[in-house]
């Protein structure tokens, strides 16, 4: 005859329960790589943007306009390939509820994203002034910074923490230094790599590892 299944104690109920408020779960791949790719590569085109600034890069328009595409054209393919290796996976919007939690606090962030392009952009273009434009970059980083601080709270790990208090940091300087292209860039390049890739490598390698172990 089968065994018959043993009662949960105490200490597996507690564990149960703390699994629950810590998150757990398999991190998913897809916010990794879109923070881990586009950190590097658009980390990448602010360099490339300084080397204009400073005259050591003299490339024609259209070799320019061609470059920054790929790098887009590049972050969107690694996107695809991220989202479809989550749903290859089985990660999706079950979890635990500080997990599902988290999401949602990014996924709203990309949504506000999205009306700060088309306020910003809109306004840019009909004020002919490019610095409006330059606006959008502080308040990315602005709401980035208020998504790792909901994060920090629901994991408690300091490279969060620290994530979110560089983002406000960033957001300010930015916005103060809009008619300092220089300086902008120099800024905005650093942010890139150390607020987008270094977070994006963190939470890829713990992908990796928590499939590694499945």
């Amino acid at each position: 005859m089968p065994a018959k299944p043993r009662p949960n104690s105490p200490e597996d109920n507690l564990a149960f329960m703390r699994a629950i408020v810590e998150g757990g779960g398999r991190p998913p791949m897809t916010m990794a790589v879109c923070y881990l790719a586009g950190g590097l590569l658009y980390g990448l085109q602010c360099l490339f943007h300084v080397g204009q600034v400073a005259g050591l890069v003299r490339w024609s328009g259209l070799a320019s306009l061609t470059f920054v595409t790929l790098i887009s054209v590049t972050f969107l393919v690694i996107l695809i390939w991220a989202i479809l290796k989550d749903r290859k996976d089985g990660v999706g919007d079950r979890g635990p509820a500080a997990a599902r939690t988290l999401k949602a606090a990014f996924s709203a962030t990309g949504m506000a994203n999205g009306a700060v392009i088309i306020i910003f952009g809109v306004g840019a273009m009909r004020d002919n002034d490019f610095a409006i434009w330059l606006y959008y970059t502080a308040i990315v980083f602005a709401l980035q910074a208020a998504a790792w601080y909901v994060a920090w709270t629901l994991k408690r790990k300091a490279w969060m923490l620290a994530t979110a208090l560089g983002g406000w940091a960033t957001a300010v300087a930015l916005g103060l230094l809009v008619r300092e292209p220089m300086w902008y860039l120099a800024v905005c390049t650093t942010a890139l790599f150390l607020l987008f890739a270094l977070p994006g490598w963190v939470m890829f390698r713990d992908a990796r590892a928590a499939r590694t172990a499945d």
